[in-house]
């Protein structure tokens, strides 16, 4: 009986994080309510608050749920799991994965999670507060630790030099990765112009990683 009470509770909480969900795709964070997330449930006030706490406790799981479905950790471990792959392949295929997962998350959760950036720098406590209540892993965390140094350590062993210094690229990578997503989401969410193809963007990401390490780029 516990069993069933526990997963009863969870998938409770699965709905309404869902209906934060659902609002989030058509407000700013920032700008939601615990009110619009009760509609959206269709549940009464009281029925929300046997589960959460309040709206922060929920957006904590919701950016659970983000990373969780957003996660592109695996396939990025499997490209470069191999040193003596060509450093130019892996990265075109590190970019081409990032350009995919953007694509098909453009308009949903790469919105959401631009807006989580909105929040976090107009109310930085509240967001860190959110933050601590997620237990996923975050693929921004990911990317500048473990990816963008391993990548540097595979140009190095196969006889590449970076053109500046190994910080210095770390932080241009990732102001570039962020620049290309804030770009691609404000204009296809928040703008006039609407298809931006990330692809493109991504392909001259790589090209532009490869040439400071002195490679060779795909013609």
């Amino acid at each position: 009986m516990p069993k069933v009470k526990q997963e009863y509770i969870e998938e409770k909480k699965r709905m309404i994080v869902d209906a934060a969900y659902a609002v989030c795709l058509r407000k700013p964070v920032e700008t939601v309510t615990i009110t619009d997330v009760i509609q959206e449930t269709g549940m009464s006030q009281g029925a929300i608050y046997r589960y959460y706490k309040g709206l922060d406790e929920i957006l904590s799981d919701l950016v659970t749920k983000t990373r969780d479905d957003y996660s592109y950790i695996d396939r990025l471990d499997e490209i470069t799991s191999d040193p003596d792959r060509p450093f130019e392949d892996v990265t075109y295929e590190v970019c081409a994965v990032l350009a995919e997962t953007m694509a098909d998350h453009l308009t949903d959760i790469q919105k959401i999670n631009f807006d989580f950036g909105v929040l976090a720098v107009n109310e930085p406590e509240r967001m860190a507060r959110i933050m601590a209540g997620s237990n996923s892993r975050g693929n921004s965390d990911y990317l500048g630790k473990v990816l963008f140094p391993r990548l540097i350590k595979v140009a190095a062993k196969q006889g590449h030099k970076p053109i500046i210094s190994g910080d210095e690229l770390l932080s241009y990578l990732a102001a570039t990765l962020t620049g290309i997503e804030k770009y691609c989401i404000l204009s296809n969410c928040y703008g006039e112009r609407k298809n931006v193809e990330p692809r493109k963007l991504f392909e001259t990401f790589a090209a532009t990683i490869i040439l400071m390490f002195g490679g060779r780029i795909h013609e």
